[in-house]
């Protein structure tokens, strides 16, 4: 029954707590952190590569590198910054390793129920459009654009995921959306 409550506890702590009990090597505190920050992770890596059979095995990649690194997590309170470098790191790296051109086709974004036929037709042809737009950008304005956008990636992050300088990172960004933009018009 104590447990039980102290579990429950685990779950409603703020990160810094979960995070500072994980480094000190409680393991049910670090599977607080795996529950709470999966779906995240995942979503991220789906973006990014958009191969369901790599997701999971980028992310259970990265929370194994996050728990044999956490002793290297300086703030704990921004445990969750930290382990979004880590699974991006990976992303990145499975990139790098496979140069596969983004497909966001495949990407289902469902319609809320009620809305109608027209409507989801003409969302999917959007995504599709997007899609589109994003796999005839190079790669490394696509890797700028998908970590702004979608990872919330600040230039400096950008920079140093991509080990560019902040002012190419900038310009790959730029480049990417004035693109996307143009190419996107049709849609506004």
């Amino acid at each position: 029954m104590d447990d039980r409550r102290s579990g429950s506890a685990l779950e409603r702590a703020d990160d810094g707590i979960v995070a500072g009990r994980a480094m000190d090597g409680d393991v049910a505190a670090f599977a607080v952190l795996v529950r709470r920050y999966t779906p995240m992770m995942r979503a991220y890596t789906q973006r990014m590569l958009n191969a369901s059979s790599d997701v999971d095995d980028i992310v259970q990649d990265a929370f194994v590198t996050a728990w044999q690194r956490l002793p290297e997590l300086d703030e704990p309170v921004k445990v969750k910054s930290w382990l979004m470098r880590i699974v991006s790191r990976k992303a990145v790296d499975r990139l790098r390793a496979q140069r596969p051109v983004l497909d966001i086709d495949d990407v289902e974004h469902p319609a809320p129920s009620h809305a109608s036929p027209p409507r989801i037709a003409e969302t999917r042809a959007e995504v599709e459009a997007l899609a589109a737009a994003l796999r005839e950008l190079p790669d490394g304005q696509r890797e700028c654009w998908v970590l702004r956008e979608i990872g919330g990636y600040s230039y400096d992050e950008i920079a140093e995921e991509l080990d560019i300088p902040v002012t190419t990172a900038r310009g790959l960004l730029a480049r990417a959306r004035k693109y996307i933009i143009v190419r996107m018009e049709e849609w506004r």
